[in-house]
């Protein structure tokens, strides 16, 4: 006679399954009709993940339903795997995104960014060439910079100091305040000569595929963007990683009566 857990185990896994469908359709359309570096960067994880789950799922329905004990220890094994990785990715989430801010300004709505702020493991990452050249194809062709010209195209100087930007429009849309140049639109600045040290004053260019994408200041926008987010991902991974424990232990009631059953099969 099937127990609670196996019917529990056997739904939450179709359930499961169900979702891995889109997700599997989502890396194909990806693959195939993909027109950006972004896209087909994206397409290759998502069909992975895809995979992932619909094996995962496959393995503890049957396994779960049809008391197969072999394929329901081979899907408790991955999940306690998968749970020891979320759990050390969340552990680490929370230490490399615990350093760095923007600094305030006086006079001005927006926060600027500095490179060194952030944590030497994230810096590494963006500074490797190879990296950031693909980060920046992705940010040009998303066209933060161009949507950040068109909404505020005609603000005047004072106006335009007061606006709340975002950290990648900061870093990468305008020159570092330090750099003293002269407004003239959004993305258009008057170079002047400078003091400052910042080397940033130097990257800036007026052209709509240059301007500050090859800046720090960019860099550390991107950086303090993903620090955002990786907390947001690490705060529900948590989440996520109590519903797997659920799921694991119920598995593991499942795999007990598993064997249980088949004993008796055997041993009437």
């Amino acid at each position: 006679m099937f127990r609670i857990s196996n019917n529990l185990v056997g739904i939450l896994n179709f359930i499961t399954f169900l979702l891995s469908i889109p997700i599997l359709w989502a890396g194909i359309w990806l693959r195939n009709r993909g027109t950006t570096e972004c896209e087909k960067f994206l397409d290759t994880p998502v069909i992975i993940l895809g995979v992932f789950l619909m094996l995962v799922s496959l393995a503890g329905l049957i396994g779960a339903c049809c008391r197969v004990s072999w394929l329901l220890w081979m899907y408790l094994l991955v999940m306690f795997v998968l749970i020891m990785v979320l759990f050390c990715f969340t552990i680490f989430a929370f230490v490399v995104t615990n350093k760095g801010a923007g600094q305030v300004l006086s006079e001005r709505g927006y926060k600027e960014y500095r490179l060194g702020d952030y944590s030497n493991w994230l810096q590494k990452r963006v500074n490797s060439p190879k990296n950031w050249n693909k980060i920046k194809s992705c940010l040009i062709d998303a066209k933060i910079c161009s949507d950040f010209n068109q909404k505020y195209l005609h603000d005047e100087v004072n106006q335009f100091y007061k606006e709340h930007l975002s950290a990648i429009q900061s870093g990468c849309c305008k020159p570092s305040n330090d750099c003293g140049f002269t407004y003239v639109s959004p993305t258009n600045w008057t170079k002047t000569n400078t003091t400052s040290k910042n080397t940033d004053c130097a990257t800036w260019e007026n052209q709509a595929d240059v301007l500050c994408f090859n800046c720090n200041a960019c860099k550390a926008g991107l950086l303090d963007t993903i620090k955002s987010d990786w907390k947001k991902v690490a705060v529900i991974n948590i989440v996520f990683l109590v519903f797997l424990i659920i799921v694991y232990s119920v598995g593991c009631c499942a795999f007990r009566n598993n064997r249980r059953d088949n004993a008796y099969w055997k041993h009437p």
